[in-house]
């Protein structure tokens, strides 16, 4: 039979001074890092935690808030942006990694009266509900304009499969993606 041995235990009293004898760092020792981003075309310096998600930094700090957060985690493609020309979901990136990448955001693809040809066929589609999702599904049909994808409803339908939207206007973001193919 093993004997167990017990392990020290510590009195309130020795814990308390333990405790009091840690050094904490102060709330601005905080690390922090310089990064140059270059968004839809704008070169901006900023110093951020290095923890920052791509994200965060769009609407936080660059209050670019056409990036939505809806998961947080990758899922739902709400935060949808444009790297280098490819899509990326913003809430899983680091800013600091893109030091040196051109990031595109909704707020850089067209103007209210100068609309992407994505935008306008969003509106005249239909292509969207609520709203919360509709940057984050045209940044990805703006990039899945550039990638090899079938003709037919079903591989748009996968191509866009990373992008949710709760009020269901799947069809409508279909018809409107497949105009602008149409057109191209």
């Amino acid at each position: 039979m093993m004997q167990q041995t017990a392990s020290p235990t510590h009195t309130p009293q020795q814990r308390a001074e333990r405790d009091a004898n840690r050094t904490a760092l102060p709330p601005s020792a905080n690390p922090t890092m310089s990064v140059e981003l270059t968004v839809n075309g704008n070169a901006y310096k900023l110093s951020l935690d290095p923890r920052t998600t791509l994200l965060d930094a769009l609407r936080e700090l660059l209050h670019l808030t056409g990036t939505k957060k809806g998961c947080d985690h990758g899922q739902c493609g709400a935060c949808t942006v444009h790297v280098n020309g490819r899509r990326v979901n913003a809430c899983l990136s680091l800013a600091g990694t893109h030091t040196g990448d051109e990031i595109t955001t909704i707020e850089g693809i067209g103007e209210p009266d100068a609309l992407h040809p994505m935008q306008a066929a969003f509106v005249e589609c239909d292509g969207y509900q609520c709203g919360y999702c509709t940057s984050g599904q045209i940044m990805s049909a703006v990039a899945l304009l550039d990638e090899t994808v079938g003709p037919r409803d079903a591989e748009v339908r996968e191509a866009m499969s990373g992008n949710l939207c709760r009020c269901g206007a799947y069809q409508n973001i279909v018809a409107a993606i497949q105009r602008v193919r149409g057109q191209a």
